[in-house]
């Protein structure tokens, strides 16, 4: 049998390596498909901005998002960036990179009543954001003071009829805002707006008696009206909600018709890759579906119901048009 010479064995090597590099390089190409499938998510740390002060839904959704992903391997960050309605954190969102890594906890007020009410938006909520997920709704609860003379809708528009009402919000354009401007229309009075910036604000001058009502957020009010501290009149919601079954809605209370409710979502900013996308997605209907996430949320009023980014995307198209009519019935306008 021939001997091979040194330079005859060095080409064969050679040619083994070559081989071989190929054949990974081969299986390395066919398995990146499948990883970026999976979406690189996340690869740094994630900022969630909520658009208004701690304390009411918006926030109480972020730090469980943060929360339950602190397995991911990166650090979650909540920021609470309020003012202008939402309009400030929204618009910090909208004009951070498309990578996922900083979103925003919209709400039925950044993401779709500001659009008409604000003759001057920072932001357009369409296109201008990546849909992540619906996340949760809740109605808002008509609370007033306890030195107010009235305990259901009916006294309370005969008292506004006789003596001046204001009402608080957290912000002009919220739900907690329309929610004060359609009761008006409906009722035929003109109860006097004062915007707050945030719900934490304007709670201790409703106790104060420096205003007298204010169409709050469930999980925010409910706790204060089982403690005694202010007067639950009815909810905004179409049915009476399962956290509190004996105050009435609005509408079965003189004012057919009345429907508000505020809802929360996961947006990102635009230009989010689809796989990444998705895989925020995933995570997050992964921690809304944990039973512990479950009861929390059904003790505050608020009511989970997270999907996929299509159906986040029609209703935001739906409810920016619904609202777009209140405001312009109402008359109400920002510049």
């Amino acid at each position: 049998m021939p001997t091979r010479t040194i330079a005859q064995e060095t080409s064969m090597h050679r040619s083994r390596i070559r081989a071989i590099a190929a054949i990974a390089g081969l299986v390395l190409a066919s398995a990146l498909p499948a990883a970026h499938a999976e979406g690189a998510w996340p690869t740094k740390p994630v900022r969630i901005i909520v658009t208004f002060p701690p304390g009411g839904a918006p926030d109480t959704l972020a730090r469980i998002l943060a929360d339950k992903w602190a397995p991911l391997g990166q650090p979650v960050t909540v920021e609470n960036k309020p003012g202008a309605g939402g309009n400030i954190g929204a618009d910090l969102v909208a004009k951070a990179p498309g990578d996922g890594h900083t979103l925003v906890i919209g709400t039925v007020g950044t993401h779709a009543i500001n659009a008409s009410l604000y003759q001057r938006m920072p932001y357009n909520n369409i296109k201008d954001f990546t849909p992540i997920s619906f996340l949760a709704s809740t109605p808002n609860l008509l609370v007033v003071n306890n030195n107010v003379p009235a305990s259901n809708v009916k006294e309370l528009v005969e008292l506004a009829k006789k003596q001046q009402l204001f009402f608080g919000s957290s912000g002009s354009g919220t739900s907690i805002h329309l929610s004060g401007e359609l009761f008006n229309t409906l009722a035929g009075v003109k109860m006097q707006h004062i915007p707050y910036k945030g719900r934490a604000e304007a709670i201790p001058d409703l106790m104060g008696g420096r205003i007298q009502m204010i169409f709050d957020n469930m999980p925010s009010a409910l706790p204060l009206v089982q403690e005694g501290k202010i007067k639950a009149v009815a909810v905004t919601s179409a049915q009476r909600s399962p956290a509190a079954p004996n105050v009435p809605t609005i509408a079965e209370s003189g004012l057919p018709g009345f429907e508000a409710t505020s809802w929360f979502a996961l947006l990102g900013s635009a230009g989010i890759p689809r796989d990444v996308q998705m895989r925020i997605n995933a995570e997050t209907l992964k921690a809304m579906a944990l039973p512990d996430v479950k009861e929390r949320l059904a003790k505050l009023g608020l009511d989970p119901n997270p999907g996929t980014p299509e159906a986040l995307a029609s209703l935001i198209q739906a409810e920016t048009a619904k609202w777009a009519k209140v405001v312009k019935a109402s008359g109400a306008k920002i510049e």
